[in-house]
């Protein structure tokens, strides 16, 4: 028996879901909403419902509300296909591809707003409700949210297409709310992927969100709630992950690729762990505390950092040099245990020239521990290889691979800055690697072989 709580959006009687499935899920709202009026029921009475997406593209001109509890909407593949990779290649190529644009269960966002409205108004899908209790239990899973274009940011610096700016959101959820998921979805070119405030219990999990401004926003505040096994990729200009004054946050098993200003930034968060990830930067601040986070664990992750290689994007950065600290850390009680960290850079690269990199950096704080990380420095090859003019895969594969031939790299593997004391540092690098005020701080330094 077919249920009144399953909708199928290629087979609402109201709007055109091809032409504006905004206007179509709308509508199955409104329905859903005018079915399920009273609360209490047999102990139920609303229980919700599944609003599905079938393979296909799907533009959207009218932005998506969401005001009850217990809706799922979901699609049947997330559609992600790099549209950088494309926006680079010569258009003339084209034809000669497989397939141009993403798929799966797409929805083509048209919508989109200026720097004069507020946040929200160029979300695909806007969730907001007032009075108690918070809406709970939202899901959206398994299609594809694509920005379609990035635009002129005005710089007079970009290709418009590498602006990573277009006033588009994916999904913004305004309102405090509980036990969300967001799972299997493909976020692309959209200047904000998911911006969520007030989370508790959220459930971010196995998603594609790449190639956008800013991935995953955690704003406000919230608490248990956790980012795992993702594929993740902002622009230099925005975070793969940022997070503000959340307590109890599990970041876990993500791989995630460069070109985000940062792939983890923390304001004012405590007592969360970032542990057993990937995190491959082009530039320094991979890793940022700001505004005291503390007593946060950091351990069992690798970082690799080096210099852009492909050279349609070589010309971009994040602004910071290298003095500023691969792991740049404010706050007190951290754990910095056990990560591996890799960083690769011909010297002609480093900023300031003739600077010493420097890898982890406490910046003011106390009582922070780190200890047990494996720091490999290295400089690149002096010259630019064949492959930086190939395609984007092989260029940076190449990269990655390239471990021949490299030779050591002077290195602060651990600078504590004056402000910061009563820090403990061991075996993470040498007496002259680690710089700090020894008798402010306690230091073990890590063992040399013989020469």
């Amino acid at each position: 028996m077919a249920s009144e709580n399953y909708y199928d959006v290629t087979k609402w009687n109201i709007g055109n879901p091809y032409d504006d499935i905004g206007e179509v899920i709308n509508s199955i709202i409104a329905n859903i909403k005018s079915r399920q009026a009273d609360i209490d029921i047999n102990d139920g009475g609303k229980p919700g419902a599944v609003i599905y997406i079938p393979p296909g593209d799907y533009h959207l001109n009218t932005q998506v509300v969401i005001d009850i509890s217990y809706l799922k909407i979901m699609g049947s593949g997330h559609g992600f296909t790099s549209s950088s990779i494309r926006f680079n290649t010569p258009e003339s190529d084209w034809p000669n591809w497989h397939e141009v644009w993403p798929g799966g269960s797409r929805i083509l966002v048209n919508i989109s707003s200026t720097t004069d409205d507020e946040e929200h108004v160029g979300a695909a899908f806007y969730v907001k409700r007032d009075g108690d209790p918070r809406m709970s239990s939202v899901e959206f899973a398994d299609f594809c949210i694509d920005g379609l274009h990035f635009a002129d940011d005005g710089s007079g610096n970009n290709d418009p297409e590498n602006s990573y700016t277009n006033g588009k959101t994916g999904v913004y959820i305004a309102s405090a709310q509980d036990s969300f998921r967001i799972t299997g979805m493909g976020m692309v070119y959209l200047e904000h992927g998911l911006t969520i405030y007030n989370a508790d219990a959220l459930d971010v999990h196995d998603n594609f969100i790449a190639e956008c401004g800013n991935c995953i926003e955690l704003r406000g505040a919230g608490q248990a709630s956790k980012v795992t096994d993702n594929l993740i990729g902002a622009g230099y200009k925005g975070y793969s992950i940022y997070a503000e004054n959340f307590g109890g946050l599990l970041i876990t098993a993500n791989n995630i690729f460069p070109r985000g200003k940062s792939s983890v930034h923390f304001s004012g968060v405590v007592r969360s762990s970032i542990s057993s990830n990937r995190f491959h930067s082009f530039y320094p601040g991979m890793l940022v505390f700001e505004e005291n986070s503390s007593e946060n664990l950091v351990s069992a992750n690798h970082f690799f950092r080096e210099r852009e290689p492909w050279a349609p994007m070589q010309p971009y950065s994040n602004g910071l040099d290298d003095l500023y600290g691969l792991l740049c850390i404010n706050g007190d009680h951290n754990s910095i245990i056990a990560n591996h960290i890799s960083e690769s850079l011909d010297t002609q690269y480093i900023t300031p020239p003739g600077a010493t990199p420097v890898i982890i950096r406490v910046v003011s704080g106390q009582r922070n521990y780190i200890s047990d990380n494996h720091i490999v420095a290295t400089t690149e090859a002096s010259s630019i290889p064949a492959s930086a003019t190939g395609s984007c895969f092989s260029t940076q594969v190449s990269a990655l691979l390239a471990t021949d031939g490299l030779t050591e790299l002077d290195v602060t593997t651990v600078l504590i800055e004056i402000e910061s004391v009563k820090n403990t540092v061991l075996d993470s690098g040498n007496d002259s690697q680690v710089v700090m005020d020894k008798t402010a701080n306690a230091f073990r330094a890590t063992p040399m072989p013989a020469a």
